[in-house]
């Protein structure tokens, strides 16, 4: 293995680390040493993956910039999905993630749809669509129901979790602020 290709995958697990750590200035200066170094090489098409899965992390964990993470996941999908890896399930979960966190949620469904997702249909695609169902509704019921059945496929990837549980805090705003919102004064007594 080449020396640069070495650099290359220690600097992105020294992003990961980083990340994992909550020091994301340093994760992403970790991670941009990586691409600098991956750009000045034949990076090859799953440590290019790595890198745009890990970008996509970052932008969704540091400035919830949603977009641009979808963005990134769906060329590491795309990466991963090239080479047969069973990363290329990880990346289409950011993805779908990405859409419901940007109110996209029923775009979830023609994703899923798509000739080059049809292959990926399974537990952890149906887990991600029920949290869009839910998403789209607005109810913390199914929501709840969708975190109990699909937990192993929601609740225990952490990057995952971390976000579904700041969707959980924004439902829970939109859905009190629906209940308040028909009265011109409500008070609330402690």
């Amino acid at each position: 293995m080449d020396d640069k290709n070495l650099l290359v995958e220690v600097q992105l697990l020294e992003s990961k680390v980083y990340h994992a750590l909550s020091n994301l200035p340093k994760a992403r200066a970790a991670l941009t040493s990586a691409r600098t170094t991956a750009n000045a090489i034949y990076c090859p098409p799953k440590l290019q993956a790595a890198l745009d899965l890990q970008s996509g992390i970052l932008h969704a964990a540091d400035e919830k910039d949603f977009k641009t993470a979808y963005s990134y996941f769906y060329e590491a999908f795309e990466g991963y999905d090239s080479v047969d890896s069973p990363k290329a399930m990880q990346a289409l979960k950011y993805m779908l993630l990405s859409k419901i966190m940007l109110n996209q949620a029923e775009e979830v469904s023609s994703i899923i749809i798509g000739k080059l997702v049809l292959k990926y249909a399974g537990p952890e695609v149906d887990a991600m669509k029920a949290v869009a169902q839910a998403s789209r509704k607005r109810s913390m019921a199914d929501f709840q129901q969708a975190l109990v059945k699909f937990r192993k496929e929601l609740v225990e990837d952490p990057f995952i979790k971390s976000h579904l549980n700041t969707l959980y805090d924004t439902m829970l705003e939109q859905n009190l602020c629906r209940i308040i919102e028909p009265f011109s004064r409500v008070q609330v007594s402690f």
